[in-house]
């Protein structure tokens, strides 16, 4: 059984097949469609190694100030 961070995982790796292979259809979009695909790949890395990590967004320096 998979969890929801799994799901999510492999949800962010399809979408990122997704890009890459519109980018490889339209020669125009190819570099916005491969970084768009890294970043998903990123998260998905970032999911499946830890999955109740937090993302630092800067939020907190800002509350302190």
């Amino acid at each position: 059984m998979a969890t929801y961070a799994q799901l999510a995982a492999k949800l962010l790796r399809d979408a990122a097949t997704f890009f890459r292979n519109v980018g490889a259809q339209n020669e125009p979009l190819k570099e916005q469609m491969n970084d768009n695909a890294s970043v998903y790949d990123q998260v998905a890395d970032l999911l499946e190694k830890n999955p109740m990590g937090v993302l630092d967004l800067g939020e907190e320096a800002a509350k302190k100030k």
